[in-house]
């Protein structure tokens, strides 16, 4: 059975420190994505990582840490406008509706926009079933806990 999202709501994301980020619910893109800031591929004895900033010093959770890793990809993805960019994607954790699942996260500069978080169709698919009219429902059932 799948568990009803509603248009927008709020998540955490234990391993990148985040708790009641806001996501919104995005079923015209394919993949999730976060606001980061200070994206960079470096070289560190040899081998690929990448380094980036969660949010933006304007956003109420920045806190300034650096994430660093070496599990990431990269690939292109068309953005709302039509122009295609190389973002690049980690693996982390999502709680949301009081379970955990695995995510896949292109780093993004969403500066401008309203939600740091996108939960995109990859994401989605099994698991979730949209009605947008409602939302905060995880967030709601987690305050009730």
């Amino acid at each position: 059975m799948k568990i009803t999202i509603g248009r927008v709501d709020k998540a955490d994301f234990p391993e990148l420190h985040l708790e009641d980020i806001d996501v919104k619910v995005d079923s015209g893109a394919y993949t999730s994505s976060i606001h980061c800031s200070n994206i960079e591929e470096i070289i560190l004895n040899n081998e690929h990582f990448i380094r980036f900033k969660l949010l933006d010093p304007e956003h109420s959770l920045y806190n300034n840490k650096e994430f660093t890793t070496k599990n990431y990809a990269s690939k292109l993805v068309k953005s709302s406008n039509g122009i295609s960019e190389k973002r690049y994607l980690v693996e982390t954790e999502i709680v949301i509706f009081d379970q955990t699942f695995p995510i896949h996260l292109t780093l993004s500069e969403r500066k401008d926009m309203t939600y740091p978080v996108l939960l995109g169709r990859k994401f989605l698919n099994k698991i979730f079933v949209i009605d947008t009219i409602k939302k905060n429902l995880s967030h709601k059932l987690k305050n009730k806990i």
